[in-house]
């Protein structure tokens, strides 16, 4: 049975935990009988505070249930990392961020997750190696709350190509990072980007969670 999970609404999250938090002083309690997504969502953005938790008796099984209750977005998205042991991030809304996109109807999430790096960066992936996790973020979607659920896959690139930021798609720089540079991306990016970063560790000791 799944421990946690966590739901991200804007720059806030919200953990969905079997046990309470270990500082569980620094998060507000959200009642799981009468939870809604869609009652919860506005609720949260106007709290000052940014840490949430539900606690139910099974994590996984209550995410499925407030993924029934919702319009479901699928993406799909990759870390990529070249032969010098560089990775590659996009700039989008003012924030650096990893290439994803939304995936297509009848599409492998894996196809689906090497399209979208190689049309928002103009590469051609070397190879898909293995999956990294699974995010799931919030927001407004015509007038609606829709959750989006992103697969994060790890990838290789092989080359020197010229890097190209799909600028229909809001891109304005594409941008290959090293290891010690990667930090200093936490500052200006968002939650999700966070976790993919730290369970390849990338990042260590990042200030978005006290230790659950």
């Amino acid at each position: 049975m799944a421990q946690k999970y966590r739901i991200y609404i804007n720059e806030k999250v919200v953990l969905l935990t079997v046990k309470s938090p270990k500082f569980a002083e620094h998060y507000q309690k959200i009642d799981a009988e009468h939870f809604d997504l869609k009652i919860v969502y506005h609720w949260v953005d106007k709290q000052p505070g940014k840490l949430f938790y539900v606690l139910c008796d099974d994590a996984k099984a209550f995410l499925k249930k407030v993924i029934k209750n919702n319009m479901l977005i699928e993406a799909a998205g990759g870390l990529v990392t070249n032969q010098h042991g560089d990775h590659l991030f996009i700039y989008r809304n003012d924030k650096w961020d990893l290439p994803k996109g939304k995936i297509e109807k009848k599409e492998k999430t894996k196809i689906a997750a090497v399209r979208e790096v190689q049309e928002e960066c103009g590469i051609k992936v070397g190879k898909l190696e293995y999956g990294i996790c699974k995010t799931y973020h919030t927001y407004i979607y015509k007038g609606e709350v829709v959750l989006k659920k992103t697969y994060w896959f790890k990838m290789r690139y092989k080359g020197n190509a010229k890097l190209v930021p799909q600028l229909e798609e809001g891109i304005t720089d594409v941008r290959w990072f090293k290891d010690e540079e990667v930090p200093t991306i936490v500052n200006n990016t968002f939650p999700s980007i966070i976790d993919v970063l730290e369970k390849e560790e990338l990042i260590t000791d990042t200030a978005m969670l006290p230790s659950e």
